[in-house]
């Protein structure tokens, strides 16, 4: 590991608004702030809202940016991705987001019953070999997780370059009858794009430069 790396690391331990889980903080009992985000967490009664794979942070600090009344939480399991979103938002005094460190398999553990009222993937890895369609996080086994901590009707939105994984995601949605509320395979060219919609991760800035073609959907779990 690099002595930047370790340095970041070291600094991320300090980092307020990172929470980087034990093991035997969630094992035995339920996560502190399981079922407890707004109130205790964020210390008001605002919606929470989830980036998952948040990377770099980029969409959890627009949003949280935009959205003051909410509360924003990015979960990665990428350290050193999390310290440029935990530090960006430090150094802009953000006080509506937050950042965890673990699994996205692992959300069930960290996160309770109708809890999350609205749920961001963007640009996730498309899993493109067959074999690990499990692990594409619009995948049946995922979406069967999101439903246990969404509100009714909460909303799943998906941005991604990916053409394979928008397709299979359609599949899914089509075949377990969910509720598809937006979709389109050329985002920018849809005229939809709002200031929501508009916000660019570091990953769809370099995509989009390139001229990949980004795809969205938006829609509810039945």
């Amino acid at each position: 590991m690099t002595k930047r790396k370790l340095e970041r690391f070291a600094e991320l331990n300090t980092f307020e608004n990172v929470i980087q889980p034990k093991q035997e903080d969630f094992i035995d009992a339920d996560f502190k702030f399981k079922n407890k985000w707004a109130k205790e967490f964020f210390n008001n009664k605002n919606p929470v809202i989830l980036e998952l794979g948040c990377g770099k942070g980029e969409y959890t600090i627009g949003l949280a940016e935009k959205y003051l009344n909410k509360n924003f939480i990015g979960v990665d399991i990428k350290g050193d991705r999390l310290w440029r979103g935990g530090k960006t938002s430090i150094e802009k005094k953000i006080k509506n987001v937050a950042f965890i460190r673990i699994q996205i398999e692992q959300i069930l553990d960290f996160f309770g019953k109708d809890e999350i009222s609205e749920i961001w993937i963007t640009f996730p890895d498309p899993q493109p070999n067959k074999r690990r369609i499990k692990k594409r996080l619009t995948s049946s086994q995922f979406l069967e997780r999101y439903k246990k901590i969404l509100i009714p009707n909460g909303c799943i939105n998906l941005k991604t370059d990916n053409i394979g994984l928008f397709n299979y995601t359609l599949e899914v949605i089509r075949e377990a009858k969910h509720n598809l509320l937006y979709e389109t395979n050329d985002l920018y060219n849809s005229g939809c794009t709002d200031d929501i919609l508009s916000i660019k991760t570091y990953y769809e800035d370099k995509f989009t430069k390139k001229g990949f073609k980004i795809c969205y959907l938006k829609f509810q779990i039945n």
